[in-house]
């Protein structure tokens, strides 16, 4: 069994997300998903929230019932312990780790990455502006590392702090919205609605 394993901030999780998981529900026979707290990160609304958005995304995306679960057991700020949580859950599968563009460069420092490697494979998703480079894919496959990146995915040109600095509704899914709506999340000016692009 190949399960992906997707941890993100979701602050919130948008489009892309959306677009992303139903890509993995494709290609592995299921896909763990859950919100987490990066420590590179500051984040804008706490975890309960984030993952009760994230929820309402996996409920309306269009796949088979079961492919896309949410597992908030597996929230953790180090990826590792995520890994080794999966692990207890589904000790034959095999897992892959699910990471942007954006992360390739700090994943050979990651917190113990070479013990990392021992339990995932790692699964990069492009991301628009970013392109790893070959010293760290490089030093990711010298620490262990299998790596591959998912070239038949096309993202969409949207971040999630794209949408915390316009609050543009088109970047997420409706139910998303309306849960920010309801609970006045991520206020921002109107200046800064005007000004930014995708």
């Amino acid at each position: 069994m190949q399960i992906a394993l997707f941890g993100m901030s979701a602050d919130p999780p948008h489009r892309g997300h959306g677009k992303i998981l139903q890509w993995l529900a494709q290609h592995f026979d299921h896909v763990a998903v859950w919100a987490a707290d990066n420590p590179f990160k500051e984040h804008q609304c706490p975890l309960s929230d984030r993952a009760a958005m994230l929820s309402l995304m996996i409920r309306d995306l269009s796949v088979s019932p079961g492919k896309i679960g949410l597992y908030k057991e597996l929230s953790h700020r180090r990826s590792l312990v995520s890994a080794q949580q999966a692990q207890e859950i589904w000790p034959q599968a095999e897992l892959t780790l699910v990471v942007g563009a954006d992360l390739v460069e700090q994943l050979p420092h990651w917190y113990q990455a070479a013990e990392l490697f021992q339990i995932v494979n790692i699964l990069v998703i492009p991301r628009p502006g970013y392109q790893p480079s070959s010293q760290a894919l490089t030093a990711i496959r010298q620490a262990g590392g299998q790596i591959a990146i998912a070239d038949t995915l096309k993202t969409a040109e949207v971040s999630s702090s794209y949408y915390r600095e316009t609050e543009d509704p088109h970047a997420l899914p409706a139910a998303v919205s309306a849960y920010i709506n309801q609970r006045n999340l991520y206020p921002c000016t109107e200046s800064s609605k005007e000004t930014q692009p995708i």
